[in-house]
């Protein structure tokens, strides 16, 4: 099977660069070889491999600069993925996408999200990203959406590799602890993709394509288990165990003011994604452990 990934540089598109290369001719793009904002090298570039599944792992995610370019969030997050499916479609091949908790609302509940559930982006970035997922659907290519959470791991800029930076050299850490969702570990992600995909293959008589349309839509995949940010650094430095430990104080949202909102309860039930295939992700402090202890 020919793959073509996008985002091979970020947290999961670098994971999944090592499982898809196991399951296919895998070409894995960063943002130098495939410009997400640029529609027509989209096209051409698809065109040119001829992929049979496509994995767009690529995205804009720098939630706060968002706010102040629109224009570039919604051409790589609200557009792109619109193309790649419409590409995708022509060329008979299958579509899967990454999406994320921030498009929901966030509003005081409680119970996790259902993929049912309505949709409510409080940000540029939750607003581009649910145009994306939307412009899939649209399209009608055989597709699996998975929404995930508080993606973080060893390398990149994330919420961990903060923490333990920032550790090393503070007294003190203020850390919000009125935003509650739930850290999902990049491999873990890409792990999850990879078994998807191998059941896929491997399920009944019909080809790729039909196999996937008949179970395509929106998917909830995290982590297990809810937590605040507050609750994800104290786990961390617990872990991590840094020399001096600083002082963790709890802070609420209005006291770390940023130039995007922030849903308050974004935790996604992923009984849809077990359900349809078994899979259920590690709860979230059991996969930061396996995270700290893993070797890059």
């Amino acid at each position: 099977m020919r793959i073509l990934l996008t985002g091979k540089n970020g947290q999961v598109g670098g994971e999944l660069q090592h499982i898809l290369s196991e399951l296919g001719e895998t070409t894995a793009t960063s943002r130098s070889e495939l410009d997400l904002s640029d529609p027509d090298q989209i096209r051409n570039t698809v065109r040119h491999f001829r992929p049979e599944l496509i994995v767009n792992a690529g995205a804009y995610t720098a939630v706060d600069k968002a706010e102040s370019e629109p224009e570039i969030a919604r051409a790589v997050n609200g557009i792109a993925p619109g193309i790649l499916a419409e590409e995708a479609r022509t060329a008979g091949a299958v579509l899967i996408h990454y999406s994320t908790d921030y498009v929901y609302g966030g509003e005081a509940r409680a119970k996790p999200y259902l993929e049912t559930d309505s949709t409510d982006p409080v940000s540029v970035y939750g607003k581009t990203k649910l145009e994306g997922d939307l412009a899939i659907e649209k399209s009608g290519v055989p597709h699996l959406i998975f929404r995930t959470s508080w993606i973080y791991g060893r390398e990149g800029k994330n919420f961990l590799r903060t923490i333990l930076r920032l550790a090393g050299g503070q007294e003190e850490l203020r850390v919000v602890d009125d935003q509650i969702g739930t850290p999902t570990w990049c491999r873990s992600i890409a792990e999850s993709t990879g078994q998807i995909v191998v059941q896929l293959l491997k399920r009944g008589d019909g080809s790729f394509p039909e196999t996937v349309a008949e179970v395509s839509g929106v998917y909830h995949m995290t982590c297990g288990g809810r937590t605040s940010w507050h609750g994800f650094a104290r786990s961390i430095l617990g872990l991590a165990d840094p020399k001096p430990q600083p002082q963790l104080v709890g802070i609420p949202t209005k006291d770390y003011p940023a130039p995007a909102d922030r849903p308050a309860y974004s935790v996604l039930s992923n009984a849809k994604l077990k359900a349809t295939f078994g899979i259920a992700l590690p709860d979230w402090e059991e996969a930061l452990r396996y995270c700290l202890r893993s070797d890059i």
